[in-house]
């Protein structure tokens, strides 16, 4: 790929998507990221490589002359918390649906190649039917979730209407090293994995049965790449389920967790959070057969990955 730029791409998983982008072959990869969540630490190693550009995508000007001629563009950037959009929803509002139209509009003008974007199983809401199919009804429980589904929906109109090449990967709770556990929005794995390092107890919110579609990131950033690179002619415009296709309850994973360190703590509990969605299970038959989605990691493998980052983390602060 010629030009390849990624918003977002300091945070947790747009850091991860950089570093895959380099080993597949990218001789250098542009970071487009506010730094508001995302650190330019996570991206240390691999400095020499990246071209990092802070801009905010609410900024149209800043960011049209970046995204530019770009063959491939992966737009990650986002407030992405359910809590946070309904503690406050004027911010993750103005940066996922304002900023992702500033963010196709600039690609447009700017004849770049394909966006993939990232998208939210949360636009599904709580169905009853398990697994989560692309062609259900969507049902957003929250204002993020309805921004992202917002979102896929532009990129579906500017496919149609002005020819973008643009495709959509809804992920399903995406886990694994550089998350970051010290924000109260934080992913409830990071959180885990802190709580257990630390020896204590986390804190459930609702009875812990609520169950999810666990999916490591490094097979996220792999279904990136081969949304990138899949034929136009079949892709473009569609949405893709990006998870795994299994689900874990919340104890199940403490549980889990627990034996895989060899201890015993109880958590703790405390009332269900608004707009959290009770399960949440990924149908992945479209994402194999369109794009060849082949998650490498169980689930088992992805927690110890993970927690020996984190441990390595908690070492060295």
């Amino acid at each position: 790929m010629s030009k390849v730029v990624v918003t977002g791409g300091a945070g947790f998983i747009g850091s991860s998507l950089v570093r895959a982008l380099l080993r597949s072959g990218a001789g250098r990869v542009t970071v487009l990221d506010n730094l508001s969540s995302g650190k330019q630490s996570n991206l240390a190693e691999v400095s020499d490589r990246v071209e990092l550009c802070v801009a905010d995508i609410c900024d149209y000007g800043a960011i049209a002359p970046i995204l530019a001629g770009a063959e491939r563009v992966f737009h990650l950037a986002a407030i992405p918390s359910v809590p946070k959009s309904i503690a406050d929803p004027v911010p993750s509002h103005d940066s996922n649906i304002d900023g992702t139209f500033n963010v196709l509009r600039a690609c447009q003008e700017g004849r770049a190649g394909r966006v993939v974007y990232a998208a939210s199983s949360s636009a599904y809401g709580d169905t009853e039917v398990l697994p989560k199919v692309e062609t259900m009804k969507p049902d957003p429980l929250s204002p993020y979730a309805l921004q992202k589904l917002v979102g896929e929906y532009y990129c579906s109109v500017f496919t149609k209407c002005f020819g973008l090449e643009t495709v959509g990967l809804r992920f399903f709770n995406v886990y694994g090293p550089r998350q970051d556990p010290s924000s109260p929005y934080s992913g409830v794995l990071s959180v885990f994995m802190t709580c257990l390092l630390e020896r204590r107890a986390p804190t459930i919110f609702g009875d812990g049965e609520q169950s999810r579609d666990f999916t490591y990131v490094e097979d996220v950033a792999g279904l990136c790449l081969k949304a990138a690179a899949a034929p136009a002619g079949v892709v473009s415009g569609n949405v893709y389920n990006a998870g795994n296709g299994d689900r874990f309850t919340l104890n199940q994973v403490w549980r889990q967790l627990c034996a895989i360190e060899g201890v015993s703590i109880e958590p703790l509990y405390g009332p269900a959070r608004a707009g959290d969605v009770k399960h949440s299970q990924a149908d992945t038959t479209i994402a194999r057969r369109d794009l060849g989605h082949n998650p490498q990691f169980s689930f088992d493998e992805g927690l110890r990955r993970t927690l020996e980052w984190y441990r390595h983390s908690l070492v060295q602060t």
